[in-house]
């Protein structure tokens, strides 16, 4: 019996954010740093939304959580094609609106098809893809649905990207799963400009 909502239980309205807005002139000298550390990075920039806008809370937990998130991102050695096919699959899994319009448009840059994007934030199999982007999306389905992988799913991975490479894609999936959370948890909303790629969940 399924437990997903039912579509007359989603709404296409973002919920308003749970935390207060913060105005850069406003900010700790914490928050100031946390902001500059973000800069300076490889991302090479700072907005007042996504998961930052969140970490700018808390941000003794933030410039580790950040600095965590840029190593994933910028300093591993899973192809960034593959690894953006591993945070979309995350997003999807968590409907988290900001993490999934940010991480197409990278996805699409870094050479995933438009029609492979289009399969994962629908929920398919995207069965048109590379034969290595389907390996990945194949690790991270059956973690999600069993959380375990089989030998035989892991071996063709680990043929991809070997052992360094196994130890970090899990360290993907699991800072974008927290990315995701945070989203989700303190309802913030897709960039400015986007509409939401998911339907709501109706809050109570």
């Amino acid at each position: 019996m399924s437990t997903s909502p039912s579509p007359r239980s989603r709404s296409s309205r973002s919920p308003s954010p749970r935390l207060p807005a913060l105005a850069f002139d406003s900010l700790t000298r914490e928050q100031q740093a946390l902001v500059a550390a973000i800069k300076s990075g490889p991302r090479g920039r700072f907005t007042m939304d996504g998961p930052f806008a969140v970490y700018l809370h808390a941000p003794a937990f933030g410039q580790l959580a950040q600095q965590l998130g840029a190593h994933l991102r910028f300093g591993t050695g899973v192809p960034p094609r593959l690894s953006e096919i591993a945070i979309l699959v995350t997003a999807q899994y968590w409907k988290a609106q900001y993490e999934w319009a940010a991480h197409a448009v990278i996805a699409e840059r870094q050479g995933v098809k438009p029609a492979t994007i289009r399969d994962l934030k629908a929920g398919r199999a995207p069965t048109s893809a590379p034969a290595d982007e389907m390996a990945i999306y194949a690790f991270v389905k059956e973690l999600y649905a069993r959380r375990r992988v089989s030998a035989a799913v892991y071996a063709r991975v680990h043929k991809l990207i070997g052992d360094a490479g196994m130890v970090e894609l899990v360290g993907i999936l699991g800072y974008y799963a927290l990315v995701s959370m945070t989203l989700d948890v303190f309802c913030m909303p897709a960039p400015a400009g986007t509409p939401p790629p998911f339907r709501e969940p109706t809050r109570r």
